[in-house]
């Protein structure tokens, strides 16, 4: 991979990132409720399901997908059922709690965020399309030596990470304007219905 195709697929990669999904949306929620540092480890999990992705579609993606159709659809099922209880509970969080710890009360450890992360992403149907039908007509995955693998690995690491960075700094910088109850928690249910619509939606388009 040339220094100018490596360049050319790390700004794709950040727009692909940025572009709207129950992934984005549910980061998004996310950033609004608890701030940066809690999205961080999510992000990461994101970034990694789609590194795994992309492995994937260098071995013949579309051929898994066809032959375990019903697992992926056991997955996305199961990453709509998660983003809709995570919308519930931000819904349902404690303004007072949110001002007293400066965040939501929707903790998590580093490794659970990572999971929650990896989850949403691995069942994203847009996630999917993108490596089984867009990628191949932006790279000759057929052409590429391990080492070319490893190099669109590290790329699509870093430009996920950057493009879902980018959307958690811009939220949560939001958040220093909700300083009341009142405002905490009409953020705490908007960071909830997003949640829930990211969750929606992943369910009912498959």
């Amino acid at each position: 991979m040339s220094p100018e195709s490596a360049i050319s697929f790390l700004f794709i990669i950040y727009l692909f990132a940025i572009t709207p999904g129950p992934g984005v949306f549910a980061l998004l929620a996310r950033s609004l409720a608890s701030g940066v540092k809690p999205c961080i480890s999510m992000a990461l999990g994101m970034a990694v399901s789609d590194v795994i992705y992309l492995i994937l579609a260098c071995f013949g993606l579309a051929v898994i997908a066809e032959q375990w159709a019903g697992l992926f659809m056991i997955i996305r099922f199961a990453g709509a059922f998660y983003l809709l209880y995570l919308g519930w509970k931000m819904w349902n969080a404690s303004p007072e709690v949110s001002l007293q710890n400066g965040v939501s009360d929707i903790t998590t450890t580093t490794a659970k965020g990572l999971l929650q992360g990896f989850l949403i992403s691995a069942s994203n149907p847009k996630v999917i399309f993108f490596y089984i039908a867009f990628l191949p007509t932006i790279m000759d995955l057929n052409s590429l030596t391990t080492s070319d693998i490893a190099l669109a690995s590290g790329i699509t690491l870093l430009g996920i990470m950057l493009g879902l960075m980018t959307i958690v700094i811009c939220a949560s910088s939001a958040r220093r304007f909700f300083t009341s109850t009142k405002a905490v928690q009409s953020l705490n249910k908007t960071s909830g219905g997003i949640m829930i619509g990211a969750g929606s939606y992943l369910g009912l388009h498959g």
